[in-house]
């Protein structure tokens, strides 16, 4: 139930936007044409899209301060890669190589596919790209060791025992010959061994080719790897081949922008096709077909603008920001819903520009304050650190302000000239006049086509839409009885018991392979390494990153003793790790060298790098001083994001707590830093949104205990959301956080409204009151979330996770924001009279006009009556809109 007065506040916007409606229904074609120059002038901005794309994964997809990113830097600085003495273990970064699995059903160790695992080998070194004319060949540009190309152990330990594999012991997973110990792990999965650790079958084998980093020819090479395998089969008569590359996770990312385009048909059509039926009518006149297309080419404007805008400007464009057309025509959809809505609802007598200000004075309000709250939901977004979020919101909080810009400008322009054509009495589709009675002897069909202009002759208003009377007749009715009431809170105590357990069983992370499209040959590669290469993980640096005296015998004892602890954690391997000093000690025992003696330390340690050249890499030493030094520790059993996270943080307590200043670092760290920030920055966002819905809500409902109301309906929507997206197989990471954040904005339109809706009606019975409400809230909730549903379905079809979660969760937060609105919030209020406005009716049957008082400390607050124990008709309050006003006589100035 409407009021014409809400606050302070609201009258003079009020005020404003009934008279900045008559002016847009008095000169409709500037302010149909204006905005269609702007959005064209905008749109021009899409020539800067390839100079603004932001699509690198690490920057889009990894906190923008991670600590791991510093501790990048540092290592960087104190121990510079050399890909002329290269060692894959010591590599800062992820490095440049390209990438073969082999899998065996049997045993990929029988000569007879090893000959193949050979022969593929030999492929790869012979692959040639050319760029100019000129051959680039493996050889050229190889990762060297002692002028070699870096080899793979296995095969080079195969070759050794004259290439016959089965006559070959390979220990596992540390291999023994001519002198050095070679570490298999990562090269043989899915392995068997004898008690002596001699291997008996393996399932598979990881061939690695390292190039030299930061080399166009290395990059144009790896292309050309890409492409000779893409094109040969990955089936071969013994082995499956998945190869993989530096470069592929990155492109594949990119290209999965591609595959939305055709989408973006799809959605508009389903959106034009629901918004006509949704707005047909049966009287030709009447009909708002060409209104309904022109709103969702409103919403369409809307994001040519805004994007141009940005990109104008310069701003980043990620590859989340493509979901956000599809979200903007659901809220654009909505919109239009809202002003045909109140435009219905006035009085077909009057004139365009009077109808058009009652239509503002109604709507604009209600859009506006929706469009705030969904615009400070993105915005809000963009205090976190995934730059891909920030892009997201931005491009998006922006896209909605231009949405409604255009809404009460374009849209409304558009609504006054089809008022002109309605005035005129002219068909919809010829706009040629049409007799508003028909002649006697005509067709049903007749009459459909070829009459039209009625309307209700009792009240001035055009026909009420049957889904209203639905809700109010049967609905309703059906919703507050007893024990409907009982299985709706059964209903609800499952679905909250449900979301809990699914919050218990959230993920966090984005796992790299689905940022590849389905079907890519980068998700068959990441399948094969997490089933057979997942043993052991990460071979983590710890670096001492200070000068110490590492002559002094009591600082040695606490740096072993820290090795010590690192080495004691449940998920480091025991036996294997790698340590200079540790292999100085040994160096000095047996040259009797005396380490407490500063002199003879350092004068030693050049003798010792000598004889053992890799741990040169290990030390940052010059000027008789060691700057910073570093070993290494090699993880196991690392299978899930829990023992990433896990590990991650107990590596770092363990650095922490050490007497000697230490960090750990290895290049996965970079992803595994969003473990660190993604739980506290959502639970921050949605705190922070929360709090903000909540001012906006007790502005929107004066009754604070209502307006709690609204806070518990978004906190069980966002419980609902977070625990049925882990049911759904949905991660907790940046790009299901931007869905929390939306989802904050989106439980505000559907709750607030409902709850005022009970709050302002008359009725005395709180059944009765919760009926009024749905008769006057649902359709319009139904029509809105439809609409909104309708924006994003498509993505569904999607080929990526990035597009497939936002449908996810966007399909979660509208169905429960709206079985919310509909069905559990009208429930919950009928329990609680508390939120009831507590009412005065002065009821005179022989007046004709009466007044209701609503509120004890604001007796001035009134509805406006009209004759009857019932309030006049108002403008029914759509989904996403602010409570309305009403029509009256001699209440009041608002009340024309």
């Amino acid at each position: 139930m409407s009021r014409c007065h809400t606050d302070c506040l609201e009258k003079p916007i009020c005020r404003g936007f009934k008279a900045f409606g008559g002016v847009v229904g008095r000169k409709p074609w500037w302010f149909l044409v204006i905005p269609l120059l702007l959005s064209a002038g905008l749109g021009g901005g899409f020539y800067r899209l390839k100079e603004t794309e932001a699509n690198d994964i690490e920057d889009q997809f990894t906190p923008m301060n991670g600590p791991a990113k510093a501790e990048r830097e540092l290592v960087k600085s104190n121990f510079p890669q050399d890909d002329a003495d290269f060692s894959s273990q010591r590599l800062v970064t992820e490095g440049t190589y390209a990438s073969l699995i082999l899998v065996s059903e049997s045993d990929i160790l029988t000569n007879k596919t090893f000959m193949q695992v050979q022969s593929l080998d030999k492929k790869v070194k012979n692959i040639i790209a050319v760029k100019d004319n000129v051959q680039i060949k493996y050889e050229n540009i190889c990762a060297t060791v002692n002028k070699k190309c870096v080899s793979n152990a296995i095969l080079d330990i195969v070759e050794i025992n004259s290439g016959s594999v089965d006559q070959t012991p390979i220990h596992f997973p540390m291999h023994s010959f001519e002198n050095t110990s070679i570490f298999v792990g990562t090269t043989l999965g899915g392995v068997n061994t004898t008690s002596q650790g001699v291997v008996t079958s393996a399932k598979a084998i990881r061939l690695l080719y390292y190039l030299r980093e930061n080399s166009t020819s290395s990059t144009l090479w790896l292309q050309e790897f890409i492409e000779v395998f893409k094109n040969e089969s990955t089936e071969m008569p013994y082995i499956k081949v998945a190869y993989f590359t530096s470069i592929s996770r990155q492109e594949e990312f990119e290209q999965n922008s591609k595959t939305i385009i055709p989408l973006f048909a799809i959605t508009y059509f389903l959106a034009i096709s629901f918004s006509i039926v949704s707005c047909m009518r049966l009287d030709c006149v009447r009909n708002k077909v060409w209104v309904a297309t022109v709103g969702v080419v409103s919403a369409g404007l809307a994001v040519l603008s805004s994007f141009g805008l940005l990109l104008y400007c310069g701003v980043p464009f990620a590859m989340t920001v493509a979901n956000s057309p599809f979200l903007i025509l659901g809220i654009g959809v909505d919109d239009m819903f809202i002003m045909i809505s109140c435009w219905q609802q006035t009085k077909v007598q009057d004139t365009v520009e009077v109808r058009l200000a009652e239509t503002y004075k109604e709507a604009a309000v209600s859009i506006t304050i929706t469009t705030l709250t969904d615009v400070l939901a993105f915005y809000i977004g963009i205090m976190t650190p995934f730059r891909s979020v920030q892009s997201f919101c931005l491009y998006t909080g922006t896209a909605v302000l231009f949405c409604y810009f255009y809404s009460i400008t374009f849209f409304g322009a558009f609504m006054a000239l089809n008022g002109r054509r309605e005035e005129s009495n002219r068909h919809s589709l010829t706009c040629m006049k049409v007799p508003t009675v028909c002649p006697p002897g005509r067709s049903a069909g007749y009459i459909m086509c070829c009459v039209g202009g009625k309307n209700d002759t009792k009240t001035g208003f055009e026909e009420e839409q049957p889904m209203n009377y639905f809700f109010k007749n049967h609905y309703g009715p059906f919703l507050t009885k007893t024990w409907t009431k009982v299985f709706v809170i059964l209903l609800y105590a499952g679905y909250l018991a449900a979301s809990i357990y699914g919050c218990l069983q959230m993920k966090e992370g984005i796992d790299l392979k689905n940022l590849a499209s389905d079907g890519s040959y980068v998700v068959n590669y990441y399948d094969y390494e997490d089933k057979y290469f997942s043993v052991y993980g990460p071979n983590v640096m710890v670096v001492v990153e200070k000068e110490v005296e590492y002559w002094n015998n009591s600082i040695r004892a606490e740096l072993q003793s820290c090795m010590t602890h690192f080495r004691n954690l449940n998920f480091v391997d025991k036996e294997i790790n790698i340590s200079w000093l540790d292999s100085y000690k040994s160096f000095a025992n047996s040259s009797q060298v005396n380490l407490n003696n500063k002199a003879a330390f350092m004068g030693n340690l050049t003798s010792f790098l000598q004889l053992v050249p890799q741990f040169q890499q290990d030390l940052n030493m010059s000027n008789n001083k060691i700057y910073a030094s570093r070993s290494f520790i090699l993880t196991v059993n690392i299978t899930s994001a829990v023992d990433e996270k896990n590990m991650l943080n107990e590596l770092r307590d363990t650095a922490k707590n050490c007497p000697i200043p230490l960090l750990v670092y290895h290049p996965a760290f970079i992803y595994y830093d969003q473990y660190a920030v993604i739980v506290d920055n959502t639970i921050q966002n949605i705190g922070v949104a929360t709090a903000v819905m909540l001012l906006i809500s007790l502005l929107l409902i004066p009754n604070p205990l209502c307006s709690l109301w609204v806070t518990f309906a978004i906190g069980s929507v966002i419980v609902g959301v977070a625990g049925f997206m882990s049911l759904w197989d949905v991660n907790l990471d940046s790009i299901s956080m931007i869905n929390l954040v939306i989802c904050i904005g989106f439980s505000v339109d559907f709750s607030a409204h409902i709850s005022y809706a009970f709050v302002s009606s008359t009725k005395a019975n709180v059944n009765d009151k919760a009926v009024e409400a749905l008769f006057t809230l649902g359709y319009p909730i139904l029509q809105g979330a439809v609409s909104t549903i309708l924006g994003v379905v498509v993505l569904a079809a999607a080929a990526s996770y990035i597009f497939r979660t936002f449908f996810k969760i966007m399909f979660m937060v509208i169905l429960f924001g709206a079985v919310h609105g509909i069905t559990f919030i009208p429930v919950f209020l009928t329990f609680f009279g508390v939120c009831s406005s507590k009412a005065v009716v002065n009821n005179d049957k022989d007046s004709k006009n009466m007044q209701l008082h609503v509120g004890r400390e604001n007796p001035k607050t009134t509805l406006c009556m009209n004759g009857s124990d019932e309030p006049q008709r108002s403008v029914h309050n759509q989904t996403r809109q602010q409570p309305v006003h009403c029509f009256s006589n001699g209440v009041d100035p608002d009340c024309p």
